[in-house]
């Protein structure tokens, strides 16, 4: 009842549902998969926003309803929307609403638009004291060790011994002004925050904390097996977190996350979750050569994979690129097809980050979203490489699906079930339009569509869909 209630809530809201393909909000999990408010596996493609510097709002660096629509008319249907929580807590106990009114005009926008939000807390480097950005100044105990050398993002985290400690002092929930615990002050944050937006129908979840790091264990973790301690160390913090979000909202997805290490292949020993509506948030990220990195990358997915099955949970890559690399993007791109896992890709604008680790321009999809995104506004070539055809919502469980860049080769075959079937096949890779060979289903969309829309016939066990570019 709640769902359908939510449901009629999201039309009312938000208007009547986009023309282009979306998924049905609310979105909930179903075992390893994301589904919609119609029972449909939902696949995700998208990208990350976050403003790292005062006033932490999208906004305030220009993005609005004209970047929502451009990530719709493109086949986007997700957005990982940074929250940072010196913003929402500046001083002990005290929200700023304000800043998350601003937080939820941007929501908003996307959901009006078909696209999913997953509000991440997001930190790097702790705080601004340590060259980053995150936890608000009241909030760290370093014991006045030295907050150097500042040799900036990652450096500081292997060689800064105050941010160490002040990471330390978190993990222990070290009391913190009024001799509140730090940890408990975060958990009542993420109370207040889920508090505004448990019934909003666009957002897709809560992603408790960006790229945890271990602090001075951080040596022990950084092994090929890891670092089974800290990792229970780390899953308490999720446990707590989460059951201060559940007294105020019971359902919307939490996503927790591996230690940082495991951006890199380590395996993590996270405790399986037992909520019951929780999510697998992973980062992959390697920093050699491509052909180097490849199985690298491939073991950061099966341990993702392995990790979210021990507790039932879907799973979503929710960093990875920071690049304008054709060729890495594509590699991860057909990666996250291959084991049939949604992606949100960093990162939507250069947006002055202070822990970029190369020139910001080369991060971005859009260089400034203060101006229009089109023309030279635009990266067109990192475009071209993340605007895929793909199966946004399955009415049905997919059994695989891929799209192949050079030729522009969109496949798909899954189980069917009851409903109507949606994949994004945008303008950009289709300019002619596109041939469809569907076999056990029949196209309910006009030819070239840039949705296209399949229901499977009657009796059929699977369904097979080629998409395949005109040439003239």
């Amino acid at each position: 009842m709640k769902r359908l209630l939510i449901a009629v809530a999201a039309v009312l809201a938000l208007g009547a549902p986009p023309a282009l393909a979306a998924p049905a909000f609310p979105i909930e999990g179903s075992g390893r998969w994301l589904v919609d408010a119609q029972g449909r596996t939902v696949i995700l493609h998208g990208v990350n926003m976050v403003a790292k510097r005062p006033p932490y709002a999208p906004d305030a660096l220009g993005f609005g309803a004209d970047d929502a629509r451009f990530l719709a008319a493109n086949g986007f249907n997700t957005a990982r929307l940074g929250v940072i929580y010196a913003a929402v807590e500046p001083q002990p106990g005290v929200y700023d609403d304000a800043y998350l009114d601003r937080i939820e005009r941007t929501v908003d926008q996307l959901g009006r638009e078909g696209i999913a939000v997953l509000l991440d807390f997001h930190q790097d480097l702790y705080s601004e004291r340590f060259q980053g950005e995150g936890w608000p100044d009241w909030a760290v105990i370093d014991d006045g060790l030295p907050a150097e050398p500042r040799n900036g993002f990652p450096a500081n985290y292997v060689g800064m011994p105050a941010l160490n400690r002040a990471f330390d002092r978190f993990w222990e929930n070290a009391p913190g002004p009024g001799g509140v615990g730090l940890q408990d002050r975060y958990a009542a944050a993420w109370r207040h925050v889920a508090a505004r937006f448990g019934d909003h129908p666009a957002v897709l979840g809560y992603d408790i904390l960006n790229e945890p790091w271990p602090g001075s264990a951080w040596q022990s973790c950084a092994q090929a097996d890891g670092c089974p301690a800290f990792d229970a160390v780390l899953g308490a913090f999720y446990d707590r977190v989460t059951a201060a979000i559940r007294t105020v909202d019971p359902t919307t997805l939490v996503f927790y996350s591996p230690n940082v290490l495991g951006n890199a292949g380590v395996r993590s020993h996270l405790p399986a979750r037992a909520d019951g509506h929780t999510a697998l948030s992973f980062h992959d990220y390697c920093a050699a050569d491509l052909e180097t990195c490849r199985p690298i990358d491939d073991q950061v997915f099966r341990f993702a994979a392995g990790l979210a099955a021990r507790s039932d949970d879907p799973l979503l890559l929710t960093e990875f690129g920071a690049t304008d690399d054709a060729a890495v993007l594509d590699d991860m791109a057909d990666r996250a097809d291959r084991f049939m896992v949604g992606w949100q890709e960093w990162h939507y604008c250069g947006c002055d980050d202070p822990t970029t680790t190369g020139p910001g321009d080369e991060q971005a999809l859009v260089r400034d979203p203060a101006r229009p995104p089109r023309g030279a506004n635009l990266k067109q070539p990192t475009l071209d490489t993340l605007a895929r055809a793909y199966p946004q919502v399955v009415a049905g469980t997919p059994i695989a699906y891929g799209f192949d860049r050079a030729t522009r080769r969109m496949t798909l075959r899954y189980r069917p079930a009851r409903g109507v079937t949606e994949i994004a096949a945008p303008r950009r890779q289709y300019p002619r339009g596109y041939r469809v060979s569907v076999r056990g289903a029949r196209v309910r969309s006009r030819a070239n569509a840039p949705t296209l829309r399949v229901v499977a016939r009657p009796g059929a066990r699977t369904v097979r869909i080629v998409v395949t570019p005109r040439r003239r």
